[in-house]
């Protein structure tokens, strides 16, 4: 059972991974018995709360490996039927969460398409930017086996509530799936991906898909994982620097055929003395490995962090607040006992644990699989998925008031931080031994 399968990985200090894992006999269930999100309304990703519309974007920069890409989600003008994307862009997405999850691809991908096929992001695609002063930037970084839409409901609640948002896709292997071009010489031969919202600008580049790559037979996994979260945090980093140069006026190159200007809409339009890092699992720990690297951003938002990737000689570097948002059913001693370890007398750390929460309970899945087959495959807790987001996302806009001193409203969710809610446990549910302490 998964539960016995993280007990053995923490035992040998490996991670219960982002996605979860899931027997196959699950899956089958799944398939056989179905599931109604593609047929059904009532499951589907939650629009923003906030008085924004917004929109959303691609934008790559650089077309090799060691490019930038990422999801853009921003406040929009509204607009007449708005064209929403696809949550899960094209079917090599489905393929490598097949890989990931160490399904069958040709199964997999009916199954996948079945149950998500139809599911769309709420957003407003390549909409019209919506001029309001500047706007503060969050840096957002998925989990291990996940990619750049997988987060859509928390990215756009952010950007409905005055936000700019930039979700990375990681291409440091570990997510399930993500790709790049190369220059291809011959023409009439090229790839393109499956969907029409990622063809490349130039007639010469065939696309290039990267899928995660699992660990070797006796493999060590702490280099491994300290390598990529070094990459992580670089990725973030460039990210931001690309933003900054558009909020500039420098001109930046989409690698991707967009009809959103972005120097049009963007520059001069981000508030860039508050920027934050979030992120969710391996996500979680970027964003403390990207607080040591980059004084710019000025507070973090962990959800659901795992530690283990970390190296422990970074964390007195870390002199920004942090705030930790932690599922009941997902932390154990060990990782608690590090995120500990930041504990500072002068630099804030906050951290609440959302009850009845499991560790899929902040990406979109959770959203998108009726109950009997959302608890069956960990992607739902016992709490309603839409309370529990939405006590998250309050908690995290009144830190990032506090700590990038906005002038909003965020601050009547303050006791959230504290954890004063009947859904929420103050610091943690873990016991941590007087021992460890």
């Amino acid at each position: 059972t998964e539960c016995m399968v993280l007990r053995a990985r923490r035992a040998f200090k490996m991670h219960p991974i982002s996605l979860t894992f899931i027997p196959k006999w699950n899956w089958l269930a799944v398939f056989t018995m179905g599931n109604s999100s593609g047929h059904n309304n009532t499951l589907s990703i939650p629009p923003g709360k906030g008085p924004h519309r917004v929109g959303c974007t691609d934008l790559m920069v650089g077309h090799t490996v060691h490019g930038t890409f990422l999801r853009l989600y921003y406040p929009c003008q509204a607009s007449e039927n708005p064209q929403l994307p696809d949550w899960v862009p094209c079917r090599e997405y489905f393929n490598g969460l097949a890989d990931f999850m160490k399904m069958n691809r040709a199964l997999s991908e009916r199954i996948f398409n079945y149950l998500f096929g139809s599911c769309k992001i709420p957003a407003a695609w390549n909409a019209s930017f919506k001029p309001d002063g500047k706007y503060p930037v969050i840096i957002f970084s998925h989990g291990l086996g996940a990619f750049r839409t997988l987060y859509s409901a928390i990215c756009v609640e952010l950007a409905s509530q005055g936000f700019i948002v930039a979700a990375v896709e990681h291409r440091d292997e570990s997510a399930s799936a993500t790709f790049y071009f190369r220059e291809h010489a011959e023409p009439g031969t090229k790839k393109h991906p499956s969907c029409g919202i990622a063809k490349p600008v130039s007639d010469n580049l065939e696309e290039v898909w990267m899928y995660y790559r699992p660990l070797k037979p006796s493999e060590i996994e702490f280099p491994l994982r300290n390598k990529q979260v070094k990459q992580r945090a670089d990725e973030c980093i460039r990210a931001l620097d690309i933003l900054f140069d558009i909020n500039s006026g420098k001109s930046v190159e989409n690698v991707l055929q967009c009809d959103f200007d972005f120097l049009l809409a963007f520059q001069n339009s981000m508030d860039l003395c508050r920027i934050a890092i979030m992120g969710h699992s391996f996500g979680g720990a970027t964003v403390i490995e990207c607080l040591c690297k980059d004084v710019k951003l000025k507070c973090g938002v962990a959800l659901d962090t795992w530690m283990f990737p970390l190296d422990e000689e970074i964390f007195p570097g870390v002199k920004q607040p942090i705030f930790f948002i932690n599922s009941e059913k997902f932390q154990w001693i060990g990782n608690i006992i590090r995120m500990k370890k930041l504990d500072s007398a002068i630099f804030p750390r906050k951290m609440i644990t959302i009850k009845g929460t499991v560790h899929q309970s902040f990406p979109d899945f959770t959203f998108l699989t009726g109950n009997w087959i959302g608890r069956l495959m960990k992607l739902k807790g016992e709490i309603d998925p839409h309370i529990a987001l939405d006590l998250s996302n309050k908690a995290t806009l009144a830190f990032l008031q506090r700590h990038l001193n906005m002038d909003r409203d965020f601050n009547q969710w303050n006791a959230l931080i504290d954890g004063k809610d009947v859904n929420l446990i103050p610091g943690t549910n873990i016991t941590i031994p007087q021992s460890s302490i």
